[in-house]
């Protein structure tokens, strides 16, 4: 291959780069897989040439917050189709997390799943090292070989950290690594047998409900703990009112606290349980509106900074069941964006502050070299319209799974073509 044939050059669109503060009609050259050029700029002669015009041109998305299931679980997904339908939602970027079988706790499975996703080459996969072994709660991991291996955080996803000694040890232990760790915040105590939120909506379906203390009490807790250690803390899927206000106060207070908020809980309430369906379940539980609100307030004060969509595929087995015996979850890479972008038809974001919590601000948690245009980053972009609608339909989705609770939800904001190190991994229509 010549040098000119890795050119290539997007021409007139929108572009934004929450990182850099970019906001302007711009040209963009492409060149070995990286930013070589950006402003007004004409094409190299032979220069492949993609028109943007009338579309927003933006960092690929980076999602710090999804479940590939391989290994152990490939028949609800895999690493090349969970990373094909990233690359249909935009995001060339994925935070794998640590919930597979084997579970991702040893370096040699860190290398299974990188070499997956090389292989399957749609979008760049980052691994989230478990936080204890096995997920048990009980023996940390040795994060430092983990690190070494590719792990960019740790979480016991999917189950919390119960044992406050074994909490305040990772914290202490995260720092020699700087490593981010990552907290399903849930007291298994309180949850007991619940399989929805507390509240009015349980109660007339005669389910058993989980209420918002169970994810306060943890976050309480654990910053605490972070103040005794320093260590540096992450609320995954952030659900309730109390639990905003308590990262709100750790963030006044200087602690190194973030959090992060789902699409779903950004969007919808536990009267999309309806009449039981499944495809509303999840954990932690969609909550009631007062604490959807205040997700949304604490986006808008920069308290909650990133947006992931919790991508959490399933097979129809482990959904067409009653209720309570539902798996938990829901498939989110093909929704994240246009979800994200009623924050901005509603006045909840800006556009650019939208993009932030999809690009910039998950990549400086995972400090990892992705979520910018700058010349010299890695060439991962998306180019979108966002004028355009469309409804959701599941069974038009990219992935093995169809467990989508926007299923039939009128939409605005569509992905044309995602760009990974220089190359077209997915066009609209294709």
């Amino acid at each position: 291959m010549s040098p000119e044939s890795d050119l290539f050059f997007i021409k007139g669109g929108r572009v934004i780069d929450p990182a850099c503060k970019f906001d302007a009609t711009a040209d963009i050259l492409l060149a070995r897989g990286k930013i070589q050029a950006i402003g007004r700029l004409d094409p190299p002669a032979g220069c492949p040439v993609l028109d943007a015009d009338g579309l927003v041109v933006a960092p690929g998305l980076v999602d710090m917050h999804v479940h590939l299931r391989e290994p152990g679980f490939e028949f609800k997904e895999t690493i090349a189709s969970g990373t094909r339908t990233a690359a249909a939602g935009g995001v060339t970027s994925v935070a794998a997390m640590a919930n597979t079988q084997p579970v991702m706790d040893d370096p040699s499975v860190v290398g299974y799943v990188l070499e997956k996703a090389r292989a399957a080459g749609y979008a760049n996969v980052f691994p989230i090292g478990a936080l204890t072994r096995g997920l048990q709660g009980k023996t940390l991991t040795e994060m430092g070989l983990l690190q070494m291996a590719g792990c960019v955080a740790f979480s016991d996803d999917g189950h919390a950290v119960m044992d406050s000694g074994v909490m305040r040890k990772a914290l202490d232990y995260s720092r020699a690594f700087d490593a981010l760790l990552i907290q399903h915040a849930e007291d298994m105590g309180l949850t007991a047998q619940g399989c929805m939120n507390e509240g009015v909506v349980a109660s007339r379906l005669g389910l058993p409900g989980i209420p918002t203390e169970s994810e306060e009490i943890i976050v309480d807790r654990d910053i605490r703990l972070v103040g005794l250690t320093g260590g540096r803390y992450h609320v995954a899927h952030i659900s309730s009112r109390g639990a905003v206000q308590a990262v709100a106060r750790a963030r006044q207070q200087g602690l190194p606290v973030s959090c992060e908020a789902t699409p779903h809980h950004l969007a919808l309430t536990d009267v999309a349980v309806g009449d039981y369906d499944t495809d509303a379940k999840m954990s932690p539980p969609l909550r009631g509106e007062a604490d959807r609100l205040a997700l949304r307030e604490g986006l808008a004060q920069g308290i909650i900074g990133v947006i992931a969509s919790d991508h959490a595929p399933h097979d129809l087995d482990s959904k067409r069941v009653p209720f309570c015996q539902a798996a938990n979850g829901v498939v989110g890479l093909e929704t994240l964006l246009p979800i994200t972008l009623e924050l901005v038809r509603d006045g909840v974001l800006t556009l650019m502050g939208a993009l932030a919590t999809l690009t910039c601000n998950p990549s400086r948690l995972l400090g990892i070299n992705r979520g910018t245009l700058a010349v010299e980053a890695p060439a991962d972009l998306v180019l979108f319209d966002n004028t355009e609608a469309w409804s959701v339909d599941a069974s038009r989705l990219h992935g093995m799974a169809r467990n989508t609770c926007f299923h039939g939800r009128r939409v605005v904001g569509r992905v044309k073509y995602t760009i990974l190190a220089g190359r077209i991994v997915h066009r609209d229509g294709d």
